[in-house]
């Protein structure tokens, strides 16, 4: 649950909560339902949090995060279908802006239960399907897992995502902060 609070957030950890559903679903078939449910709510938390930071961060500061062109794009989608936006962010993977949808719903006062409500429908739909296809190709997907290549490439990700994660902390703090000072 925590991973999905995390990956969900505005830090970076790419496929993480996919990788740890996939690598329990291998090991512990009789507990899938357990993970899915778990990694579907964690995430369901990490995009409260998200939403409630961007709502707080208002529409200069996300036009400023995302770009004016996204921001406008964005406006547009989540105006008109907010629900369908935040169901295809939960769905689809990296680099679908997952974030900067759910930041956006939260900034256009969607209502955030529903964000919350919808993501995790979404997500356990997601993480059905991965734990269905851990299921049939796990153990191969855990044998190419284990190689020292992909160890090594997995501890270069994780640095990157490490990173990226301190800049994305930043960034959002920088934003928000400029933002309370602007109103002062």
């Amino acid at each position: 649950m925590v991973m999905g609070v995390l990956d969900s957030s505005f830090l970076v950890f790419p496929f993480g909560n996919d990788l740890m559903v996939v690598g329990l679903v291998v090991h512990h078939r009789q507990a899938m339902a357990w993970y899915i449910l778990s990694a579907a709510f964690g995430s369901s938390l990490g995009v409260l949090l998200l939403a409630s930071v961007s709502r707080k961060l208002g529409e200069q500061g996300l036009r400023r995060i995302a770009g004016e062109s996204r921001y406008n794009k964005l406006k547009d989608l989540i105006g008109n279908r907010a629900g369908l936006a935040i169901a295809l962010a939960g769905i689809a993977p990296p680099p679908f802006p997952f974030t900067t949808v759910i930041a956006a719903a939260g900034v256009l006062d969607y209502p955030i239960w529903r964000i919350a409500a919808i993501n995790f429908v979404a997500r356990g739909a997601r993480f059905t399907i991965l734990a269905l296809l851990a299921m049939k190709f796990g153990k191969a997907v855990l044998s190419i897992a284990r190689s020292s290549s992909f160890e090594w490439s997995m501890i270069v990700f994780i640095v990157f995502c490490v990173i990226a994660s301190g800049l994305s902390v930043r960034h959002w703090l920088r934003n928000s902060s400029g933002q309370k000072q602007r109103t002062a």
